[in-house]
């Protein structure tokens, strides 16, 4: 039986996850049905588009994503201190971006006067958008609901198109965070949609690719900050260029039909890691099949299970292959 989602996430413990969504029928999210020929092919803008735009509204960043045939993978980061430090304009603003809100809201937004009896109501209506601002399900929501319409209405239909559950995993260290990522972005060459990093469409490695191409990085996701250091901006801990040429070699060697091999330099990224390079492609490889619950180190998964009241042993076994570097 499915868990409720509150003891799935947990602020307290990571505010990072790896979150999948499904497609409930035959019909494909995207690519081409081989079953009638049919290219679906245009829904990868509608699901990029929608995703990249809930980026900028949310107190959540993207750290990878990928846009499969019949699902969606991410990575994300819910950024409580943003969330907390917006105003109360702030967060109308950011929710009318969405939605339309309440007619207080309306006001409010406008920089109408409130009436006292009224400020209550508007309060609530504020704390409330401001959760739900941080919050994966209601993110995930916004992202889902709105490509349902459009292919419903394409395929002249009613009823489900997603499943009705997205799937989360707590990612509770740094390695869990970077193997799911990597994970993540090597989806199209696992599933031989592309051969390299570089021409897997609809990801955020090729995203990243383009960007450091023009010495950027994706506004819309996540930065790679380098090292760990003091007042250092918001991140992910390692050099881009690292990730990028680790992803790249795991590619090639995950590919049946191309050889390749760690090099030195990303094999150093690993060794931070404490994970060896036999473990790491198969993790990069396996994620999905290893992990069904949260991700991380014994300690990590024992405190994160302490906190929950969850039995860890259904997940210790899988701990092997972050510990044994």
């Amino acid at each position: 039986m499915p868990r409720p989602r509150r003891t799935q996430i947990s602020i307290e413990d990571t505010p990072w996850y790896h979150a999948v969504s499904r497609c409930v029928r035959k019909a494909w999210l995207t690519g081409v049905d081989p079953n009638t020929g049919q290219s679906y092919e245009h829904r990868r803008d509608w699901v990029e588009s929608q995703l990249l735009k809930l980026a900028g509204v949310f107190a959540i960043d993207i750290a990878a994503y990928a846009v499969m045939s019949n699902h969606l993978h991410l990575v994300l980061k819910i950024d409580i201190e943003l969330a907390n430090n917006w105003t109360d304009r702030e967060v109308v603003e950011q929710w009318h971006q969405l939605f339309k809100g309440t007619e207080l809201t309306q006001r409010f937004a406008k920089g109408e006067l409130v009436e006292e009896q009224n400020l209550s109501p508007l309060r609530h209506s504020i704390a409330q958008y401001r959760s739900r601002l941080s919050d994966i399900s209601w993110f995930m929501r916004c992202l889902n609901e709105p490509i349902a319409r459009m292919a419903n209405k394409e395929d002249k239909c009613t009823g489900r198109f997603w499943e009705g559950r997205f799937k989360s995993q707590a990612l509770l260290d740094e390695a869990a965070v970077l193997t799911c990522m990597a994970y993540v972005d090597l989806n199209p060459i696992r599933a031989k949609m592309a051969q390299t990093a570089k021409q897997s469409d609809y990801t955020s490695i090729q995203a990243r690719i383009k960007a450091a191409l023009n010495g950027e990085q994706p506004k819309s996701l996540l930065p790679f900050i380098g090292n760990e250091r003091l007042n250092q901006p918001k991140g992910i801990n390692f050099e881009l260029r690292d990730y990028l040429q680790l992803v790249d070699e795991t590619g090639r060697i995950i590919r049946e039909d191309k050889r390749g091999s760690i090099s030195g330099n990303s094999a150093k990224i690993l060794n931070q890691l404490n994970i060896s390079t036999e473990n790491w492609i198969k993790l990069t490889s396996e994620f999905g099949k290893i992990f069904h619950g949260p991700v991380g180190t014994t300690q990590e998964l024992t405190n994160y299970c302490e906190h929950l009241q969850k039995r860890r042993r259904h997940f210790a076994r899988c701990c092997k292959y972050l510990e044994d570097g």
